[in-house]
């Protein structure tokens, strides 16, 4: 069974799934219908401005618009204001069907040029459908509610810039997001929620602590760790490699670029070349092969990589279960609208496992990627929900086999009593997959931990082994990534924990604090004792009142600081504070590192509201 200590594994929010889906309904119905209304205040109170799309999203509703008008914060209280006296007209939304032509010309005589490009995406022999509230009239599917007079709790909470259907060639508008909520009280605490968010938001408090950076002159989608991130980093790395070796992984290390032979095989350039980047020849040498001009693919993904690592000798049944494992960066050409600080970057160094195994061994080996995901973010403490994803539109194999692994997947689900939802059409190109997608702090959900279940590439890369019967098999695959990957992980960890890291990870465990001059070949002693004990020390001998010193190491999160003052010197003590317990009182050097080190073995994740 999966864990249940720690608040980790809260089975009641991924059953409300269900239990809500007619409350969701009706906010999805509610929020859409908000869009249109804020739609509407901006075309009377910004005449001219052309329509492009307005859907509900997780949490509120955004439309994207193309105006003169350059919108300012100052708008949204008046664009507000007119949306809640639409509203009081109690117009009803009712839906209206029209042939394909008939949608043309009256999208043509409006002159509504996105709107008519969405037009071409339905085909000719539908039915065209219109919703209409009082003046307001435009092209949507639907679903709204009844009657605009029933949007009572909504706001307008930021503008931001967005391509048109997110191609950054295309026209750039302008969008505005809101959010709309039954009742009042679930807005305040909605806004609440964002307001702490944004607190909590590891774009900002990333840079504030000296973890990482992004340049403008390096690219989008490009962090750069600082010392401070780079020790963070390091720590959780270490102990994700101890953890591997003690489940039976095996280390490997694979090359960044791989001949586009190689993607073809593997399905990438057929599936996945867009968001690939590619490396010309640059001696115009390379004409031949799948992609003429193009020496190398930068690897957007390692198994490739891992299974011409399994086909470097004859492999027998009595190898398998064979677990390889590599911290490998890989690279996947993002789109810039979809960046998000370390959350959606253009970089990802994963922490990526294959498993090669019998067909009788698979569920035994998705039974223990389960439970490292379990294990590994029990330690951190974070809410996660759990999806099976399924076949997409776009796949390789045969429906059968994905079928089967569907099915297989499914199976350990079930017998390990897991709650799980089912996301039809979401799994990748070459197979179903779990995925374990964890919550930040304004309660969306990122890609964690994925297991995928493969029977296709091991076919297309030729993979075999030895049975117990003298005759060559194939072997089933599992790709594997725990925390997904690092830069994810640790933008999530910066927001979570908001900045108060667990002892064990934190860059700077420890920072010692003089009162004056004359205590600092004392706190230097201490400082060696400390790090030679393996702790993570920084000394403050800076001529600062010791007020302002607290104050700085609590604003920078700081674990433990530690004042050294005349009486600790004669008494050969320091005085200890604690981030989460406050004043500790004196403790011999010695001392201190005994409880420092049962706290950094324990992996103590503590969270200080």
């Amino acid at each position: 069974m999966p864990p249940q200590s720690g608040g980790v594994f809260r089975m009641p929010v991924i059953a409300k799934r269900d239990v809500d889906h007619e409350e969701k309904s009706r906010l999805h119905a509610l929020r859409h219908s908000a869009s249109h209304l804020m739609a509407q205040a901006v075309i009377e109170l910004f005449p001219g401005t052309k329509l492009a799309i307005g859907p509900p999203i997780e949490d509120g509703f955004y439309y994207d618009f193309d105006t003169e008008h350059r919108f300012t914060p100052e708008d949204l209280p008046k664009i507000e204001q007119r949306m809640r006296e639409i509203a009081q007209k109690n117009a009803p939304f009712e839906r209206i069907e029209k042939s394909h032509e008939d949608a043309e010309a009256f999208l043509r005589e409006h002159d509504d040029t996105y709107k008519l490009e969405l037009l071409e995406g339905i085909p000719p022999d539908e039915k065209v459908t219109f919703y209409e509230s009082g003046d307001f009239i435009d092209l949507c599917a639907g679903p709204h509610i009844d009657n605009a007079g029933e949007i009572k709790h909504f706001k307008l909470v930021k503008i931001a810039g967005a391509y048109w259907r997110g191609d950054e060639k295309r026209q750039m508008l302008q969008r505005i997001y809101g959010t709309a909520w039954e009742s009042a009280e679930e807005l305040e605490t909605y806004i609440r929620r964002v307001d702490e968010a944004e607190k909590r938001d590891h774009r900002k408090l990333g840079p504030e602590l000296d973890l990482f950076h992004f340049y403008d002159e390096a690219g989008p989608g490009l962090p750069f760790y600082s010392p401070r991130g780079s020790r963070m980093l390091h720590e959780i790395q270490e102990w994700m490699y101890d953890e591997h070796l003690k489940r039976g992984y095996q280390p490997v290390t694979t090359p960044h670029i791989l001949k586009p032979d190689l993607w073809k095989v593997s399905g990438h350039l057929e599936h996945y070349l867009d968001d690939m980047f590619l490396v010309k020849d640059m001696e115009g040498g390379s004409q031949d092969g799948p992609l003429p001009g193009i020496m190398y693919g930068i690897k957007p993904m390692n198994c490739p990589g891992h299974m011409l690592i399994y086909q470097n000798k004859t492999r027998s049944y009595r190898d398998l279960p064979l677990r390889l494992f590599e911290f490998g960066t890989v690279y996947r050409n993002e789109r810039s609208g979809v960046l998000h600080g370390m959350l959606r970057v253009r970089y990802i160094t994963q922490d990526d496992a294959h498993h090669f195994c019998t067909p009788e061994q698979y569920e035994d080996e998705v039974k223990l990627c389960l439970d490292f995901c379990f294990d590994t973010w029990d330690t951190f403490g974070f809410d996660y929900t759990v999806g099976l994803k399924t076949r997409p539109d776009e796949f390789m194999g045969s429906p059968e086999i994905w079928d089967m692994a569907e099915a297989g997947l499914k199976k350990v689900l079930d017998e390990r009593g897991i709650p799980y939802y089912i996301q039809e059409k979401d799994a990748v190109f070459y197979g179903p997959k779990v995925d374990f997608n964890i919550r930040d702090s304004l309660g969306r959900e990122w890609q964690g931990s994925t297991i995928q279940l493969d029977f296709n590439l091991p076919k297309r890369f030729g993979l075999e082994y030895i049975g117990s019967d003298g005759s060559a098999k194939m072997p089933v695959m599992i790709h594997r990534a725990i925390l997904g990957s690092f830069e994810r992980f640790v933008g999530l960890l910066v927001e979570d924990f908001n900045g108060a890291f667990p002892l064990w990870c934190a860059p700077e465990q420890v920072r010692i604090l003089t009162i004056t001059d004359n205590q600092i070949e004392f706190a230097n002693s201490v400082k060696r004792e400390l790090t030679a004990a393996g702790l993570r020390v920084e000394l403050d001998g800076r001529s600062e009142k010791l007020g302002f010193k607290i104050r700085e190491a609590t604003m920078q999160k700081v674990p433990y600081a530690l004042i050294v003052g005349k009486k600790e010197v004669q008494t050969g003590t320091v005085s200890v504070r604690g981030y989460f317990d406050g004043d500790l009182g004196p403790m011999l050097p010695a001392d201190l590192v005994s409880r420092l080190k049962d706290e950094i073995a324990d992996k103590v994740a503590r969270r200080k509201e």
